[in-house]
């Protein structure tokens, strides 16, 4: 297991969700936070209620930064300082259907979800890499593993974001720079309150914090949860193609049924 007490993190998309109770667990473990989100109110409630954390690269602070706006990122990065690693946790999503896209819509979640996370990351790894430390954390979701229905935008932009990692994780191999993606499924925020189906698995955005922190810990690349659900996912990303896309078909060929004989 590794210590994260005293190591300074910056968590990009702290304000709201599962972005905040991280913030707020790795308080708890001694970590100090540079919180950065595009809401000035939330970070400075957010610094408010943090345990007080004092480390030998500062202590826990606030960074507005807008991950869209490119002109930012270098700022942001420098009232950021020194940190020990960074965890990317922005994220947009609009469930959609591609017969009827939204393409505002789409260019949000690829440009938060991943264009992001490149613009951070190219300023952030050289730095990481000559200095031969430090800790990226890529928050991405289950719903990258394969194609879902409705997801159009946000699983293509989460699929992304851990191929990203993946690649990452093959260039600084040895370097003494740790990679890892967070995959979760089901977190009950604002995001998931847009879906107007059951969601299997559903945890609160503090177990899924934990879930992170416990992860962060053990070191292994992926952390992904909760457990059955993320099984039976991998086990679907498995299937041959022509078999997958038949077992979704039937599946919603057999939800149509029901929501006619419920009418």
């Amino acid at each position: 297991m590794r210590n994260l007490k005293g190591k300074r993190y910056w968590l990009v998309g702290a304000s709201v969700g599962i972005g905040r109770d991280l913030a707020l667990q790795l308080a708890k473990e001694g970590v100090a936070i540079v919180a950065s989100a595009r809401n000035e109110t939330a970070l400075k409630d957010l610094l408010q209620e943090m345990e007080p954390v004092e480390t030998s690269a500062g202590t826990h602070a606030i960074v507005v930064y807008d991950v869209t706006d490119r002109n930012m990122t270098q700022e942001a990065i420098d009232k950021v300082g020194t940190i020990d690693g960074i965890i990317y946790c922005a994220g947009a999503y609009e469930p959609m259907a591609a017969h009827s896209p939204n393409l505002e819509a789409l260019e949000v979640m690829v440009d938060v979800n991943l264009k992001g996370a490149i613009r951070v990351l190219a300023a952030i790894v050289p730095v990481f890499f000559q200095r031969q430390s430090g800790h990226i954390v890529l928050i991405s979701s289950l719903s990258g593993y394969r194609g879902l229905p409705n997801a159009w935008g946000y699983g293509a932009s989460k699929a992304a974001v851990i191929h990203l990692a993946e690649n990452l994780r093959c260039d600084l191999q040895g370097s003494g720079v740790r990679v890892q993606i967070c995959n979760p499924g089901f977190v009950k925020t604002r995001l998931t309150d847009k879906n107007d189906f059951k969601m299997p698995f559903i945890i609160s955005p503090a177990d899924a914090a934990r879930h992170i922190v416990k992860g962060m810990k053990r070191g292994r690349f992926e952390i992904a949860f909760p457990r059955p659900l993320a099984i039976a996912l991998k086990l679907l990303a498995f299937l041959p193609l022509p078999l997958y896309f038949a077992l979704l078909s039937l599946r919603d060929k057999t939800r149509r049924s029901l929501e006619t004989k419920q009418k």
